[in-house]
């Protein structure tokens, strides 16, 4: 069955079965307005550029350079493109979850005025990320640098957005356990990977590399998350999606590039569960404070905590605080205390008596973390 779902079809709002894992045809705009409110966990938006072109442009041969000269591209003036994307990105602010983030891609001719618009609508810039390419097309004409990067902002939903994903120990340790930067090197699309149809010629002349939407897609989604992309094209948001186990959903006008796109993404195999566990640190486990302890009875109101050399002792209190002497606080804090200092981890200063040892109380957490994915699964 194909994927596509055709705009004049749907007179009501579609559920989840309706669009999720297919290419939604028609105007975007109208698309995202039928699609539900806070919906989407990640947009990917690679809209026309507005790249402004004069003539044909040539090589120093006289050969012909195929570059972008489609209608989709064409805006009769700047207040033309502002006004059209200020209608997609409101009404992709709409579909986008509170913790969801957005990332969209362009150039020097259309990236600045797409980010002075998303800041007018309350979008909150967290990135903005340099896709360096290892193969840019020359400058043939020489009276500029050669344009060797494309830009692109990530944003949050607003300001004020808490728990948006973003893997950052994944992409630490993909990156030699160093800190991963913003400015990404890949190649243009080349090669096996680009479409074309039976003359030779491009199915679609920006497509985008699969290694850097799977880079996007890694660093801030989670498997089984919706990757929206709004202007679809030959579909590799869709293709990157479906083999690592993340669900999309594409819009695109253009019955030729919903054809490619379906029949590209039709031959991906998913890769398994196993190849696609996201590596997580500290901050990405759901917070335990140490009262729910004693409200799911891993430790009693009453109970004697010391540290790991037993110089120290204190009683836990029913409301979840320690207690030594006339000093009274939080694990961390009377932890401090007793040691004199400004600050101390008291998961791992406190320990409790198991089985004629001591085990640190951050054992403890681990447990009830446990319980709490148990619950959520």
């Amino acid at each position: 069955m194909s994927a596509v779902r055709l705009l004049d079809e749907l007179s009501h709002t579609p559920q989840p079965a309706e669009w999720l894992d297919t290419i939604l045809k028609g105007d975007c705009v109208a698309a995202l307005d039928r699609l539900p409110e806070k919906s989407i966990d990640v947009i990917f938006a690679d809209p026309p550029y507005n790249l402004q072109l004069d003539g044909d442009l040539h090589r120093p041969d006289q050969s012909r350079v195929d570059a972008v000269d489609d209608e989709w591209d064409q805006f009769e003036s700047f207040e033309a493109y502002d006004a059209f994307t200020r209608a997609w990105l409101l009404a992709a602010r709409r579909v986008l979850k509170p913790n969801g983030t957005i990332w969209v891609i362009g150039s020097y001719h259309n990236i600045f005025r797409v980010g002075a618009r998303m800041q007018d609508l309350g979008f909150w810039i967290l990135n903005d990320v340099v896709w360096r390419k290892t193969n840019p097309m020359p400058n043939f004409r020489g009276r500029r640098f050669q344009n060797a990067h494309e830009t692109m902002i990530w944003a949050s939903r607003d300001q004020k957005a808490k728990g948006y994903t973003f893997n950052y120990e994944a992409m630490k340790a993909a990156n030699d356990d160093v800190q991963m930067r913003s400015d990404w090197l890949f190649p243009i699309c080349t090669g096996a990977e680009r479409l074309k149809d039976d003359d030779g010629n491009k199915v679609h002349p920006t497509q985008k590399p699969e290694a850097l939407l799977a880079r996007v897609m890694m660093a801030s989604t989670k498997p089984g998350d919706v990757v929206l992309d709004p202007f679809f094209g030959s579909g590799t948001t869709g293709a990157v999606a479906r083999r690592l186990g993340r669900h999309f959903v594409g819009i695109e006008r253009e019955q030729a590039y919903i054809d490619a796109a379906n029949e590209r993404i039709a031959a991906v195999r998913p890769l398994d569960e196993a190849s696609l566990a996201v590596l997580t640190g500290k901050r990405a486990e759901p917070r335990v404070a140490f009262v729910s302890l004693i409200d799911t009875g891993l430790i009693a109101p009453g109970t004697t905590l010391c540290d790991a050399k037993r110089r120290w002792s204190a009683k836990v209190r029913a409301d979840g605080t320690l207690v030594v002497g006339d000093n009274a606080g939080s694990i961390h804090r009377v932890g401090a205390q007793v040691q004199g200092l400004d600050a101390c981890n008291g998961w791992t200063f406190w320990h409790y008596e198991r089985a004629g040892g001591l085990t640190p109380i951050d054992e403890l957490r681990r447990i009830a973390r446990l319980g709490m994915e148990r619950a959520g699964a």
